[in-house]
C-alpha cells in the first residue's frame, strides 16, 4: 500500500499516533479480507463486505492524512 510514497508513510507513522492507528487496522483488515477470501476463516458475504468496506475507509483515510500534511 503507498508503495510510491513510501518515505512520507514512514514518516507519518513516527510523527502520528492517529495515521498509525488506523494503519494497524487497515493491516488487521486486510489480513481478515485475504483469510475470507483463500477460506481460511469462513465468513458469510455480508460481512466480507462490511470488511472490505471499512479497510476501504481506512486506505481513504491514509491517503487523506498524507496529502493533507504534504500540502
Amino acid at each position: 500500500m503507498f508503495e510510491h510514497r513510501q518515505d512520507k508513510m514512514e514518516s507519518m507513522m513516527k510523527e502520528s499516533e492517529d495515521f498509525r492507528r488506523i494503519y494497524n487496522r487497515h493491516q488487521e483488515l486486510d489480513k481478515r479480507v485475504t483469510e475470507a477470501e483463500l477460506g481460511t476463516a469462513p465468513m458469510d458475504d455480508l460481512a466480507l463486505n462490511q470488511l472490505k468496506k471499512e479497510k476501504l475507509w481506512a486506505k481513504d483515510k491514509l491517503a487523506n492524512l498524507m496529502d493533507t500534511t504534504s500540502a
